[in-house]
């Protein structure tokens, strides 16, 4: 199913009942006073956050969703039933807006009312007082609340690959994972962000693949936006650069400044630097640009290749690491 992570729908919490406007009627009784009952109250907007949808398709095509009115009062003070809530249930990791505003930022298995129903009205019971024995008046169920939102989903990872198109993410996501991501020998084969777990013994760590960057991503060229909200939620982020790239310096440098302008606080992240395609080049070559590129950004680098294993075993255990930092 294809990556759904942006849906507008309407919601409507339910209208309040009715008061009821009834009169006590018994046999020997002749002026039995007021009974009226109360109405019910409506049904809320309740967003469930679940782990077991990592979707929102299923509001792609269903976009109305109204919570039961409750039912109106009646005679002998009794109290109509309150309506049936509506209970949304949407991926963990999802935003609610209104008119850009966040109302709720679901990050846990979590239940929260996102509207409230309308309180029911009042019977004319509520009414007698020792001047108006018999009142008549009554009022109606307050309305629900109605509005358009957006729910927008950004995914909850602890780590995520980030590079240029190209780069080999999705090829290095199989091979640490269980995950089978498109692979093929041209850009922009990921076209949506893609989950994997690597585990070594009882460790875990949950990687997203994101698809690849380019530069002006920050201001919506290619998709810049979709693929940038998704990262920031990763706690830690996989650098991955195509070592045979003629110019690393400027790749490396075309990214982070990519991550700066959308959000600082992303390349403050913690960070492992990879270079991969390692066994397109002679060891020789390897070592040499390995060296001078740690010297130019001051941070380790880790040599890999997809296609020969080479330094995934010990990229995955820095990997592990990252839950620990």
């Amino acid at each position: 199913m294809k990556f759904i992570d942006e849906a507008k729908i309407f919601v409507k919490s339910g209208d309040g009942g009715d008061g009821c406007l009834s009169f006590r009627r018994e046999k020997y009784i002749e002026f039995g006073g007021p009974d009226g009952g109360n109405g019910g109250k409506g049904g809320d907007i309740i967003i469930e956050g679940t782990k077991s949808l990592n979707t929102l398709v299923d509001y792609r095509f269903q976009k109305h969703f109204k919570a039961q009115k409750g039912r109106g009062g009646a005679g002998r003070n009794r109290t109509g039933a309150a309506g049936k809530d509506m209970i949304l249930k949407i991926p963990v990791g999802t935003e609610i807006l209104q008119d850009d505003e966040i109302l709720a930022d679901i990050i846990n298995d979590e239940k929260m009312i996102l509207f409230p129903g309308g309180e029911g009205g009042k019977g004319n019971i509520n009414f007698k007082s020792s001047t108006n024995r018999a009142p008549r008046k009554t009022t109606p169920g307050e309305k629900g609340y109605e509005a358009e939102v957006v729910l927008r989903l950004k995914i909850l990872a602890d780590a995520g690959l980030v590079g240029f198109p190209n780069a080999g993410k999705s090829s290095l996501l199989r091979k640490i994972s269980a995950a089978k991501p498109k692979v093929a020998d041209y850009p922009f084969t990921t076209l949506d962000p893609k989950l994997g777990v690597v585990r070594k013994g009882d460790e875990e760590i949950v990687v997203a693949d994101i698809p690849g960057l380019i530069e002006d991503a920050h201001v919506g060229s290619g998709l810049g936006f979709k693929f940038l909200k998704h990262i920031e939620r990763c706690h830690s982020l996989i650098h991955v650069i195509d070592i045979s790239n003629e110019n690393l310096v400027k790749s490396y440098n075309t990214i982070i400044n990519e991550l700066k302008s959308y959000d600082e606080d992303l390349v403050n992240k913690n960070k492992i630097i990879v270079l991969n395609k390692c066994d397109l080049l002679k060891k020789e070559e390897v070592d040499k640009i390995k060296i001078d590129f740690e010297n130019f950004i001051n941070l380790k680098v880790h040599l890999i290749s997809t296609i020969s294993g080479e330094g995934i075993d010990r990229l995955i255990n820095e990997i592990l690491n990252l839950k620990n930092i």
